[in-house]
C-alpha cells in the first residue's frame, strides 16, 4: 500500500513539474520621478501567462544593487492578476534615496548613471498547486536624472 502511495505522489510531483508556467522577462528600467528625498525609477516586466484564466499576483518582491550593495528594497503586495492565455506588462515603482545614490560616487561619477543588477521575483497563486515564485534578474545601467529632470 505505501509504494503505492508514493508512485501517486511521484506521478503528481512529475506531471506538475511538466506543466507550463509562467514566465516573466524584465524589459526595461526608466527614471519616473524625482523628489527632494529620493529617485524613483520603473521597471517594466513582461509576464506571459499560458493558462486560460487569469492569475492573481499575491506579491512582487524586489532587490536593486549596485556595486554588489542593495541600494533598495521593497514589496509590492496584491499587484492585480496577470491575462490569460496572453502578456501582462507590470510596473514595479522602485524608489532610492538620495542618501544612497551619495555612497555610489564612483560609480556615478565616471558616467553619470548606476550600474545596476534588478532581482524580482514574482509570487502567483496557481489552482491546485498554490504559490508558486517566478525570479526575474535583469543588470544594465540606470540613467541619473539631470538639472533639467528637475525644472519640467
Amino acid at each position: 500500500m505505501a509504494g503505492l502511495l508514493e508512485q501517486a505522489k511521484q506521478f503528481v510531483s512529475d506531471t506538475v513539474a511538466s506543466m507550463a508556467k509562467p514566465e516573466a522577462t524584465l524589459t526595461d528600467v526608466d527614471l519616473k520621478g524625482v523628489a527632494l528625498d529620493s529617485v524613483t525609477y520603473n521597471a517594466k516586466v513582461n509576464v506571459s501567462n499560458p493558462y486560460s484564466t487569469p492569475i492573481p499576483i499575491g506579491e512582487i518582491r524586489y532587490v536593486l544593487k549596485s556595486s554588489g550593495s542593495v541600494i533598495a528594497t521593497g514589496t509590492i503586495t496584491d499587484p492585480g492578476s496577470l491575462k490569460g492565455n496572453g502578456d501582462t506588462l507590470l510596473d514595479v515603482e522602485i524608489k532610492v534615496p538620495h542618501s544612497v545614490l551619495v555612497s555610489l560616487v564612483k560609480d556615478i561619477a565616471v558616467d553619470w548613471d548606476i550600474d545596476y543588477e534588478l532581482q524580482l521575483n514574482l509570487v502567483v497563486d496557481l489552482p491546485l498547486i498554490g504559490d508558486i515564485s517566478i525570479p526575474v534578474s535583469s543588470k544594465g545601467e540606470i540613467k541619473l536624472p539631470s538639472l533639467t529632470d528637475f525644472f519640467t
